[in-house]
């Protein structure tokens, strides 16, 4: 009997259980260091994001914070990586020299909103430890008569294939091929991105001529290969990954009815995986029970040592939608975890407004510590040497490091944060991960009784040894007092009002800046059980939003099994 039907077996044990032990709920729970969450966020009609246009100062910033409050959200539930939609439909959401901008922005198809919405994400997630991947759908080009549409009909005559009320590019065309890869390389070579998404890699299933599978395949191969070169030579650290149908083909015990990624519409999406042109796949799994698990072992044991994290199908928690009972999607994830699969959710909007609790089961449960992304060991093993230097400011609020040095060719370094009460820092235990993928090489953080670690990590993911840092402040001291506050896990004790008595609120924030909670500002304590593990500042907001910092907390729960090694 083959080893997929003995994880079915056991996968079905699991699920279709009336109830849990704890030791079986504790197994599941346990998060790795290292795990992709992502979230699509969709632009295409302001789906989710941007819901207000930006026509002049005032309404470009209100349109920006908008997006860094959804950052801000998406950072406190765990969220790793933003697939954002950056080509439309053959429209973008930044200055192309190939394509229009798309209306969803400002408004009005191919006019500017007045600043580089591509460029802003991209350094706002980056603040945030998130990586950040330009989302392309491909072969859909939109409605006949759209903005975008037509002009790209106009460049390329016979291009452009009519299906029903829509355009689609010609997957068969060497042309298509050229003019993705343009695009792609545009964006690689123009921006910091961290990976190139490809949406809609595939055959339209309406496509008019009946396709040779074997040809067909070919023809999408093609074009990823195109991408993939073109990227590669000029970035190789920047992922390639796509969204193929969920299922990548009929299993000897599993049938896909019809609708998978090899024969439906020829996407060979494992094949690119073992060819090496493929990095990462966020297959669209939005299925449940027997149409999900025995699929999603199969994305895992085809993954060649790549990354797969399957998009989950939030929005059918919606009672617009299919009306899910929520367990259907919180299991998904539980085996998705215990098979090494990171997880994607489709999409942003259905996630914030926490449709059933699908945002706090995160937030609160399932991915309340930070995990890193997985290494791409396989286009990069050397890890850079670790930093040499740490210094603590006079007042033991600020530390730095230095010494760190990339091996692998990458523009720059980024660097992660450990933190407990005993020394050495475990720097294997997700539990100890405070701040990750920093971009500056120092952080406003108190000593105040705590041992850190910090690490230096290349582009690829590949993390350094850590330096340790030796002598913490002596606990119970003075000014440990001074700079830490005292929180149970729960419970965090406020300080009193003094000079800032016109506060009536105070602000939580990340290491980074980015604040996540606003809380009342009286009696005597807050309550954040609702926060995820990790370190916090506190800010008091008072009269015409002026700000005190008030100090920082930790927020520490002993009951989180994780699991040790990367």
């Amino acid at each position: 009997m083959r080893l997929r039907t003995y994880l079915l077996l056991a996968l079905l044990a699991v699920f279709f259980c009336e109830g849990r032990t704890a030791s079986a709920q504790a197994f599941f729970n346990r998060q790795p260091k290292r795990e992709v969450r992502a979230v699509w966020l969709t632009t295409i009609g302001g789906l989710d994001w941007p819901h207000s246009y930006s026509q002049s100062e005032r309404s470009a910033e209100r349109q920006k914070q908008e997006l860094r409050s959804i950052l801000d959200k998406l950072q406190r539930a765990g969220v790793n990586t933003i697939l954002l939609q950056t080509r439309i439909r053959a429209t973008t959401i930044y200055p192309s020299s190939y394509e229009p901008w798309d209306g969803c922005l400002s408004g009005f198809p191919g006019r500017s909103p007045g600043y580089d919405a591509l460029a802003f994400a991209i350094s706002e997630g980056h603040k945030r430890g998130m990586e950040v991947q330009a989302w392309v759908v491909t072969i859909p080009v939109g409605r006949w008569e759209s903005y975008g549409c037509k002009k790209l009909r106009r460049r390329f005559p016979k291009l452009i294939r009519k299906i029903g009320t829509d355009g689609y590019m010609n997957p068969e065309s060497p042309t298509t091929a050229r003019y993705l890869a343009d695009i792609c390389e545009e964006i690689a070579r123009n921006y910091d991105v961290d990976g190139i998404h490809l949406d809609y890699i595939r055959y339209p299933e309406t496509w008019p001529v009946k396709v040779d599978a074997t040809r067909g395949r070919e023809n999408i191969t093609r074009i990823v290969q195109a991408i993939h070169d073109r990227v590669k030579s000029l970035k190789p650290w920047v992922k390639i990954s796509c969204s193929p149908i969920g299922k990548a083909d009929d299993l000897p015990r599993a049938w896909s009815h019809g609708w998978n990624a090899y024969r439906t519409v020829c996407q060979d999406a494992q094949g690119w995986l073992a060819r090496g042109i493929m990095d990462e796949l966020f297959p669209m799994m939005y299925f449940k029970d027997d149409q999900f698990f025995p699929f999603a072992v199969d994305w895992q044991e085809q993954s060649c040592g790549r990354i797969v994290a399957p998009g989950l199908g939030i929005y059918f928690l919606s009672p617009k939608e299919r009306d899910w009972n929520p367990d259907i999607i919180t299991r998904e994830m539980e085996v998705l975890r215990q098979h090494g699969l990171g997880h994607a959710y489709f999409r942003s909007r259905f996630f914030t407004d926490n449709v059933k609790g699908i945002y706090s089961f995160a937030a609160d449960d399932f991915d309340r510590l930070p995990a890193l992304v997985p290494a791409m060991t396989w286009a990069s093993k050397v890890r850079p040497s670790a930093p040499t230097v740490i210094v603590w400011d006079k007042q033991e609020t600020r530390l730095s490091w230095e010494g760190a040095r990339d091996r692998s060719g990458g523009p720059y370094l980024l660097y992660n944060i450990y933190s407990s009460d005993t020394y050495p820092v475990n720097t294997d235990d997700a539990a100890n991960l405070i701040a990750t993928a920093l971009r500056d090489s120092s952080i406003n953080i108190p000593k105040a009784g705590r041992y850190y670690a910090v690490t230096a990590m290349d582009r690829y993911g590949n993390e350094s040894d850590a330096l340790q840092d030796e002598t913490p402040l002596q606990a119970g001291s003075s000014l440990s007092k001074a700079l830490l506050l005292a929180c149970n896990g729960k419970r965090l004790e406020l300080p009193s009002k003094g000079s800032v008595l016109d506060a009536a609120f105070v602000i939580v924030e990340t290491l980074q800046g980015s604040p996540i909670a606003t809380l009342p500002y009286r009696g005597r304590y807050a309550d954040v059980s609702r926060l995820p593990e990790g370190f916090y500042v506190l800010r008091s907001l008072g009269r015409k939003d002026r700000t005190h910092r008030l100090g920082m907390f930790i927020i520490k729960r002993r009951d989180i099994p994780t699991d040790n090694g990367q």
